[in-house]
């Protein structure tokens, strides 16, 4: 069993409280929940709003199967400009 961990910061530009954060994170956590069938959980950065570090969990007894899901995850991702991508990481395990 191959698990991929996708880690992504983000920058909230457009982020003034904590609210609007949340209400990114939630469409983020939905959208890409609905669409790829992955596991997504906020990592870091808890008590700032205008940075988000957020973890995306895939599984699959192929190895390539579990990078192109990440791989349509992040190109997804940066695809929406609600946010900027200050940081990935890809973990194989």
């Amino acid at each position: 069993m191959i698990i991929g961990l996708l880690r992504l910061e983000f920058f909230l530009p457009y982020a003034h409280s904590l609210k609007d954060k949340r209400m990114f994170l939630r469409s983020l956590k939905d959208r890409l929940r609905t669409r790829f069938n992955v596991a997504v959980a906020e990592l870091d950065f808890h008590d700032k709003w205008q940075r988000a570090a957020v973890g995306i969990v895939t599984l699959n007894q192929q190895r390539a199967f579990v990078e192109q899901v990440l791989d349509k995850v992040l190109r997804d991702i940066e695809a929406t400009a609600e946010a900027e991508i200050v940081g990935r990481r890809i973990e194989f395990l």
